[in-house]
């Protein structure tokens, strides 16, 4: 399955795995990207060191494409972790929350690609006017931080917008091939997946997560403030409900985000052994697609099940009726 995203990432299949932090680290990159689709690391919950270790097992591991996710709002050294990646050999630098518009150049210089994530059809403009080479359009069914325009009239709008351009990838709410016949329906050039590739024996994940995960249904996300004071699609409990109740309590990003892991509820980055969990009041990160998902499946073979339905489900659109 080619398409423009194929062709600039140079890998076989149209799908991203999304950078998510705490989740999205060495073990589920590498299979990803083996798998011929893009792996990209969650790096916006590792100090610099972690990050570096882990881009140097991903390229230990694979010579295949895969990129680096940092949220550049996150007050620190951006441009320092940017050469940092350069380094490592990453071929993709993912920007959330924010244009890039500093290292656009300096990732160019060395043939490094730069992804915007955009909520809003002006968020792609400014994106492709900073000169990054592609953007993700991400609708408000996708798991973290996220805005409140949905994906199926996001997307297209940000093809008409950018589309001519520079390639558009979907997100938000998107688990399986129909998804990604879907996308490319809609003008995108393949898709960004995250809350799926949670629930895969290779994901990074504090204890609860993959089983809370697992037992949801597709109205147990909740959109709140609670973990970082940005809007962020979560596992509804009962600290995002406290919040819900009372709002007034809320601090602005980044206050809310140092409140809530001083409150030991914030632990992604951690794994199945960090002490003092309570899934009850814990962040785990998840999308609408969640209802969908109800056992583990090793990366390398979802990438495969997603691209195969996606061509069963658009060879059979292009059968005429009564084929």
């Amino acid at each position: 399955m080619k398409t423009r995203l194929t062709e600039i990432l140079g890998v076989e299949h149209p799908v991203m795995l999304a950078g998510m932090g705490g989740v999205s680290y060495a073990p589920l990159v590498t299979a990803v990207s083996k798998a011929g689709g893009f792996g990209c690391l969650g790096a916006s919950t590792m100090g610099d060191q972690r990050m570096v270790e882990e881009i140097a097992e991903v390229r230990a591991a694979t010579d295949k494409p895969f990129g680096v996710d940092l949220l550049t709002a996150m007050p620190g050294d951006l441009v320092g972790q940017v050469e940092k990646i350069i380094r490592g050999g990453a071929t993709v630098f993912v920007a959330g929350l924010g244009v890039p518009a500093e290292v656009v150049d300096l990732c160019h210089r060395h043939d490094v690609l730069v992804v915007n994530m955009c909520g809003k059809v002006d968020h792609a403009r400014r994106a492709l006017d900073a000169g990054c080479d592609l953007v993700v359009a991400q609708g408000t069914e996708a798991g973290g931080h996220t805005g409140m325009v949905a994906t199926m009239p996001l997307v297209p709008q940000i093809v008409d917008a950018v589309g001519s351009q520079i390639p558009v990838v979907a997100a938000g709410g998107i688990f399986d091939g129909r998804g990604l016949a879907a996308a490319l329906a809609l003008g995108a050039d393949g898709v960004w997946m995250g809350t799926r590739f949670i629930a895969t024996p290779e994901a990074r994940g504090v204890a609860g997560f993959k089983d809370a995960l697992i037992r949801a249904g597709e109205d147990g996300t909740t959109i709140s403030r609670a973990f970082s004071g940005k809007t962020m699609r979560v596992l509804r409990n009962r600290y995002t409900t406290f919040f819900d109740e009372h709002p007034g309590e809320l601090r602005p990003f980044p206050g809310q985000l140092a409140r809530s892991m001083e409150d030991g509820v914030f632990h992604l980055g951690g794994g199945e052994d960090t002490p003092d969990i309570d899934p009850e009041r814990e962040c785990y990160p998840t999308g609408q697609g969640v209802g969908a998902v109800q056992t583990l499946i090793p990366a390398s073979s979802l990438v495969t099940q997603i691209v195969e339905q996606a061509e069963q489900v658009l060879a059979g659109l292009a059968r005429p009726a009564g084929g």
